[in-house]
Protein backbone atom coordinates (compact mmCIF):
# COMPACT_ATOMS: atom_id res chain seq x y z
CA UNK A 1 0.00 0.00 0.00
CA UNK A 2 1.20 3.70 -0.89
CA UNK A 3 -1.00 6.43 0.63
CA UNK A 4 0.07 9.95 -0.13
CA UNK A 5 -1.61 13.42 0.48
CA UNK A 6 -1.73 15.38 -2.96
CA UNK A 7 -2.65 18.71 -3.44
CA UNK A 8 -3.27 20.42 -6.25
CA UNK A 9 -1.88 24.34 -6.36
CA UNK A 10 -4.60 26.11 -8.98
CA UNK A 11 -2.95 29.34 -9.95
CA UNK A 12 -5.06 32.78 -10.89
CA UNK A 13 -4.76 34.41 -13.74
CA UNK A 14 -0.91 35.76 -14.50
CA UNK A 15 -0.97 39.18 -15.92
CA UNK A 16 1.54 40.19 -18.57
CA UNK A 17 3.15 42.56 -16.32
CA UNK A 18 3.83 39.78 -13.46
CA UNK A 19 7.72 38.99 -13.74
CA UNK A 20 9.12 35.61 -12.70
CA UNK A 21 10.08 36.39 -9.24
CA UNK A 22 6.61 37.77 -8.24
CA UNK A 23 4.68 34.55 -9.27
CA UNK A 24 7.27 32.10 -8.03
CA UNK A 25 6.30 33.93 -5.07
CA UNK A 26 2.93 33.09 -5.21
CA UNK A 27 3.46 29.56 -6.33
CA UNK A 28 6.10 29.54 -2.86
CA UNK A 29 2.98 30.54 -1.00
CA UNK A 30 0.69 27.83 -2.45
CA UNK A 31 3.38 25.39 -1.68
CA UNK A 32 3.43 26.22 1.59
CA UNK A 33 -0.19 25.93 2.39
CA UNK A 34 -0.21 23.06 0.78
CA UNK A 35 2.27 21.48 3.33
CA UNK A 36 0.87 23.20 6.18
CA UNK A 37 -2.19 21.17 5.11
CA UNK A 38 -0.10 18.01 5.25
CA UNK A 39 0.72 17.51 1.44
CA UNK A 40 3.82 15.74 0.00
CA UNK A 41 3.04 16.08 -3.45
CA UNK A 42 1.68 19.64 -5.31
CA UNK A 43 0.47 19.82 -8.64
CA UNK A 44 1.30 23.27 -10.70
CA UNK A 45 -0.45 24.46 -13.47
CA UNK A 46 0.62 24.02 -16.96
CA UNK A 47 3.05 27.23 -18.10
CA UNK A 48 2.89 27.92 -14.34
CA UNK A 49 5.71 31.10 -14.86
CA UNK A 50 4.05 33.36 -17.05
CA UNK A 51 0.95 34.52 -19.19
CA UNK A 52 -0.70 32.30 -21.23
CA UNK A 53 1.58 33.81 -24.13
CA UNK A 54 0.27 31.62 -27.04
CA UNK A 55 -3.02 34.14 -27.41
CA UNK A 56 -0.13 36.95 -28.83
CA UNK A 57 1.29 36.79 -32.31
CA UNK A 58 4.60 38.30 -32.58
CA UNK A 59 7.72 37.85 -34.35
CA UNK A 60 10.14 39.49 -31.97
CA UNK A 61 12.15 36.99 -31.56
CA UNK A 62 13.49 38.65 -28.07
CA UNK A 63 10.14 38.94 -27.07
CA UNK A 64 9.13 35.27 -27.59
CA UNK A 65 12.59 34.58 -25.86
CA UNK A 66 11.48 36.45 -23.15
CA UNK A 67 8.90 33.53 -22.35
CA UNK A 68 10.91 30.46 -21.96
CA UNK A 69 13.24 29.10 -19.60
CA UNK A 70 16.54 28.16 -21.01
CA UNK A 71 16.91 26.28 -17.62
CA UNK A 72 15.52 24.68 -14.89
CA UNK A 73 16.19 24.96 -12.21
CA UNK A 74 17.33 29.31 -12.50
CA UNK A 75 17.68 31.80 -10.13
CA UNK A 76 14.52 33.26 -10.68
CA UNK A 77 12.49 30.08 -10.05
CA UNK A 78 14.99 28.48 -7.85
CA UNK A 79 13.32 30.15 -4.28
CA UNK A 80 10.53 27.30 -5.26
CA UNK A 81 12.91 24.44 -5.16
CA UNK A 82 14.56 25.63 -2.33
CA UNK A 83 11.43 25.94 0.21
CA UNK A 84 10.24 22.59 -1.55
CA UNK A 85 13.22 20.72 -0.45
CA UNK A 86 12.71 22.53 3.00
CA UNK A 87 9.38 21.19 3.50
CA UNK A 88 10.47 17.78 2.28
CA UNK A 89 7.51 18.26 -0.39
CA UNK A 90 7.56 16.86 -4.50
CA UNK A 91 5.99 18.85 -6.73
CA UNK A 92 5.16 18.75 -10.19
CA UNK A 93 5.80 22.16 -12.69
CA UNK A 94 4.95 23.26 -16.67
CA UNK A 95 7.06 26.26 -17.99
CA UNK A 96 7.78 26.68 -21.36
CA UNK A 97 11.66 25.41 -22.23
CA UNK A 98 13.90 26.73 -24.75
CA UNK A 99 17.02 24.07 -24.94
CA UNK A 100 20.42 24.76 -26.25
CA UNK A 101 20.33 23.82 -29.75
CA UNK A 102 16.74 26.18 -30.12
CA UNK A 103 13.79 23.71 -30.03
CA UNK A 104 10.75 24.92 -27.85
CA UNK A 105 8.97 22.81 -26.25
CA UNK A 106 5.47 22.86 -23.75
CA UNK A 107 7.33 21.13 -20.73
CA UNK A 108 6.05 19.93 -17.09
CA UNK A 109 8.81 18.32 -15.06
CA UNK A 110 8.43 16.30 -11.87
CA UNK A 111 10.61 17.12 -8.28
CA UNK A 112 10.80 14.65 -5.69
CA UNK A 113 11.34 15.69 -1.97
CA UNK A 114 14.93 16.39 -1.94
CA UNK A 115 14.50 18.66 -4.36
CA UNK A 116 16.41 16.78 -8.03
CA UNK A 117 14.11 16.43 -11.00
CA UNK A 118 13.18 13.16 -11.81
CA UNK A 119 11.52 13.35 -14.87
CA UNK A 120 10.49 15.38 -17.99
CA UNK A 121 7.59 15.56 -20.37
CA UNK A 122 7.46 18.03 -23.60
CA UNK A 123 3.56 18.43 -24.39
CA UNK A 124 2.52 15.83 -27.57
CA UNK A 125 -0.91 17.27 -28.34
CA UNK A 126 -0.80 20.30 -29.33
CA UNK A 127 -4.17 22.38 -30.02
CA UNK A 128 -4.51 25.49 -31.74
CA UNK A 129 -3.22 26.70 -34.78
CA UNK A 130 -0.40 28.67 -36.37
CA UNK A 131 -1.64 31.31 -38.72
CA UNK A 132 -2.35 35.11 -37.69
CA UNK A 133 -5.60 35.54 -37.06
CA UNK A 134 -5.86 38.54 -36.94
CA UNK A 135 -9.11 39.32 -36.34
CA UNK A 136 -9.56 37.63 -32.91
CA UNK A 137 -8.99 38.97 -29.91
CA UNK A 138 -7.29 36.26 -28.58
CA UNK A 139 -5.35 33.06 -30.34
CA UNK A 140 -4.13 29.97 -29.85
CA UNK A 141 -0.68 29.48 -31.11
CA UNK A 142 0.83 26.48 -29.05
CA UNK A 143 1.70 24.99 -32.75
CA UNK A 144 3.12 27.97 -33.59
CA UNK A 145 5.87 28.49 -30.63
CA UNK A 146 6.06 25.03 -29.85
CA UNK A 147 7.25 21.91 -31.14
CA UNK A 148 5.25 18.32 -30.68
CA UNK A 149 7.19 16.73 -27.88
CA UNK A 150 9.97 14.16 -28.46
CA UNK A 151 10.15 12.21 -24.59
CA UNK A 152 7.11 9.88 -24.90
CA UNK A 153 5.15 9.60 -22.28
CA UNK A 154 6.92 8.86 -19.24
CA UNK A 155 6.31 7.09 -15.62
CA UNK A 156 8.64 8.09 -13.06
CA UNK A 157 9.50 7.28 -9.36
CA UNK A 158 8.69 9.75 -7.32
CA UNK A 159 9.37 8.77 -3.75
CA UNK A 160 7.96 5.57 -3.93
CA UNK A 161 4.80 6.61 -6.37
CA UNK A 162 4.83 5.42 -9.76
CA UNK A 163 4.04 9.33 -11.33
CA UNK A 164 3.09 9.52 -15.12
CA UNK A 165 3.39 12.81 -16.65
CA UNK A 166 0.89 14.91 -19.18
CA UNK A 167 -0.38 18.68 -20.08
CA UNK A 168 -3.28 20.25 -20.62
CA UNK A 169 -4.95 19.03 -24.15
CA UNK A 170 -3.09 15.57 -23.69
CA UNK A 171 -5.98 14.71 -20.95
CA UNK A 172 -8.71 14.57 -23.71
CA UNK A 173 -6.61 11.89 -25.07
CA UNK A 174 -7.89 7.97 -23.92
CA UNK A 175 -4.29 6.78 -25.67
CA UNK A 176 -2.50 8.77 -22.66
CA UNK A 177 -3.48 7.33 -19.81
CA UNK A 178 -3.45 4.19 -21.28
CA UNK A 179 0.40 4.30 -22.43
CA UNK A 180 1.16 5.79 -18.83
CA UNK A 181 -1.39 2.87 -16.81
CA UNK A 182 0.38 0.16 -19.36
CA UNK A 183 3.45 1.08 -17.51
CA UNK A 184 2.33 1.02 -14.22
CA UNK A 185 1.40 4.62 -13.45
CA UNK A 186 0.21 5.11 -9.78
CA UNK A 187 -0.97 8.66 -10.74
CA UNK A 188 -0.95 10.83 -13.55
CA UNK A 189 -0.36 14.22 -13.03
CA UNK A 190 -1.02 17.51 -15.60
CA UNK A 191 -1.46 21.38 -15.59
CA UNK A 192 -3.53 23.18 -18.12
CA UNK A 193 -4.84 26.35 -18.88
CA UNK A 194 -8.11 25.91 -20.64
CA UNK A 195 -9.79 29.33 -22.28
CA UNK A 196 -13.84 29.94 -22.46
CA UNK A 197 -13.08 31.31 -25.99
CA UNK A 198 -10.72 28.68 -28.32
CA UNK A 199 -10.75 29.32 -31.56
CA UNK A 200 -12.15 26.56 -33.74
CA UNK A 201 -13.39 25.39 -30.95
CA UNK A 202 -16.99 24.74 -31.60
CA UNK A 203 -18.77 23.93 -28.17
CA UNK A 204 -21.05 25.35 -25.60
CA UNK A 205 -19.58 27.64 -23.20
CA UNK A 206 -21.01 25.45 -20.10
CA UNK A 207 -19.44 22.24 -21.54
CA UNK A 208 -15.99 23.34 -20.87
CA UNK A 209 -16.07 22.37 -17.29
CA UNK A 210 -18.24 19.45 -17.56
CA UNK A 211 -15.55 17.60 -20.98
CA UNK A 212 -12.48 18.46 -18.94
CA UNK A 213 -13.74 16.40 -15.58
CA UNK A 214 -15.19 14.09 -17.98
CA UNK A 215 -11.65 13.84 -19.49
CA UNK A 216 -10.36 13.36 -16.07
CA UNK A 217 -12.85 10.54 -14.77
CA UNK A 218 -12.86 8.27 -17.74
CA UNK A 219 -9.14 8.54 -18.23
CA UNK A 220 -9.19 7.55 -14.21
CA UNK A 221 -11.69 4.51 -14.23
CA UNK A 222 -10.95 3.42 -17.63
CA UNK A 223 -7.60 2.70 -16.25
CA UNK A 224 -7.42 2.15 -12.44
CA UNK A 225 -5.15 4.52 -11.29
CA UNK A 226 -5.36 8.06 -10.08
CA UNK A 227 -5.50 11.81 -11.77
CA UNK A 228 -4.63 15.33 -10.31
CA UNK A 229 -5.14 18.22 -12.31
CA UNK A 230 -4.17 21.92 -11.63
CA UNK A 231 -5.75 25.06 -13.88
CA UNK A 232 -4.13 27.96 -14.66
CA UNK A 233 -7.93 30.08 -15.08
CA UNK A 234 -9.76 33.17 -14.31
CA UNK A 235 -9.35 36.57 -16.08
CA UNK A 236 -5.72 36.92 -17.63
CA UNK A 237 -5.25 39.97 -19.53
CA UNK A 238 -8.91 39.84 -21.09
CA UNK A 239 -9.57 36.80 -21.16
CA UNK A 240 -10.96 34.28 -19.27
CA UNK A 241 -9.94 30.40 -18.51
CA UNK A 242 -12.17 27.37 -16.62
CA UNK A 243 -10.82 26.27 -13.21
CA UNK A 244 -11.97 23.17 -11.68
CA UNK A 245 -8.53 21.58 -10.53
CA UNK A 246 -9.78 17.96 -9.49
CA UNK A 247 -8.55 14.82 -7.94
CA UNK A 248 -10.41 12.12 -9.73
CA UNK A 249 -10.25 8.93 -8.31
CA UNK A 250 -10.02 4.66 -9.93
CA UNK A 251 -13.62 4.78 -9.59
CA UNK A 252 -14.14 7.63 -11.82
CA UNK A 253 -15.17 9.98 -8.83
CA UNK A 254 -13.90 13.56 -7.81
CA UNK A 255 -12.40 13.01 -4.76
CA UNK A 256 -11.72 16.83 -4.26
CA UNK A 257 -12.36 19.86 -6.67
CA UNK A 258 -11.03 23.99 -6.18
CA UNK A 259 -14.58 25.94 -6.18
CA UNK A 260 -12.49 29.53 -6.89
CA UNK A 261 -10.97 30.61 -10.61
CA UNK A 262 -8.34 32.38 -8.37
CA UNK A 263 -5.22 30.82 -6.30
CA UNK A 264 -6.82 28.06 -4.65
CA UNK A 265 -5.15 24.86 -3.04
CA UNK A 266 -7.43 21.65 -2.69
CA UNK A 267 -5.68 18.82 -0.97
CA UNK A 268 -6.51 14.66 -0.81
CA UNK A 269 -5.11 11.64 -0.12
CA UNK A 270 -4.44 8.78 -2.83
CA UNK A 271 -4.20 5.06 -1.78
CA UNK A 272 -2.73 2.96 -4.79
CA UNK A 273 -4.78 0.11 -3.10
CA UNK A 274 -8.08 1.33 -3.77
CA UNK A 275 -7.36 0.71 -7.66
CA UNK A 276 -6.29 -2.84 -7.19
CA UNK A 277 -9.93 -4.09 -7.40
CA UNK A 278 -10.40 -2.16 -11.00
CA UNK A 279 -7.11 -3.97 -12.15
CA UNK A 280 -7.84 -7.32 -10.86
CA UNK A 281 -11.63 -7.61 -12.53
CA UNK A 282 -12.99 -5.36 -15.26
CA UNK A 283 -9.55 -3.73 -16.06
CA UNK A 284 -7.18 -6.78 -15.87
CA UNK A 285 -5.17 -5.60 -19.05
CA UNK A 286 -3.26 -8.84 -19.02
CA UNK A 287 -7.01 -11.06 -18.93
CA UNK A 288 -8.98 -8.58 -21.45
CA UNK A 289 -6.68 -6.64 -23.73
CA UNK A 290 -6.82 -7.42 -26.98
CA UNK A 291 -3.99 -4.91 -29.00
CA UNK A 292 -4.18 -7.44 -32.31
CA UNK A 293 -7.70 -6.10 -32.73
CA UNK A 294 -6.33 -2.08 -32.14
CA UNK A 295 -3.76 -1.83 -35.05
CA UNK A 296 -5.70 0.92 -36.59
CA UNK A 297 -4.88 3.02 -33.50
CA UNK A 298 -1.58 3.55 -34.79
CA UNK A 299 -1.60 2.96 -38.64
CA UNK A 300 -4.37 5.91 -39.12
CA UNK A 301 -4.66 9.21 -37.54
CA UNK A 302 -7.33 10.69 -38.69
CA UNK A 303 -11.05 8.93 -39.68
CA UNK A 304 -11.36 6.96 -42.72
CA UNK A 305 -13.32 4.13 -44.31
CA UNK A 306 -14.62 1.34 -42.74
CA UNK A 307 -11.81 -1.66 -42.72
CA UNK A 308 -13.40 -4.55 -44.89
CA UNK A 309 -14.21 -7.46 -42.39
CA UNK A 310 -14.93 -10.97 -43.10
CA UNK A 311 -18.34 -11.65 -42.68
CA UNK A 312 -18.80 -15.56 -42.07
Amino acid sequence: MTRRTVAVAQVGGIQPDEDRPAVVERLVHLLEEAAERGAQFVVFPEMALTTFFPRYWTEDTDRVDSWFESAMPNPAVQPLFDRAKELGVGFYLGYAERTDDGHHYNTAIVVDSSGGICGKYRKIHLPGHSDNRRDLRAQHLEKKYFEVGDLGFGVFDVDGLKVGLCLCNDRRWPEVYRVLALQGADLVVLGYNTPLDVPGWQEPPHMKMSTHLLSLQAGAYQNSLWVAAAAKCGVEDGSYMIGGSAIATPGGDILVQALSDSDEVVVGTIDTDYSEPFRRSVFDFEAHRRPEHYRLIIERTGRGEPVPAPIP
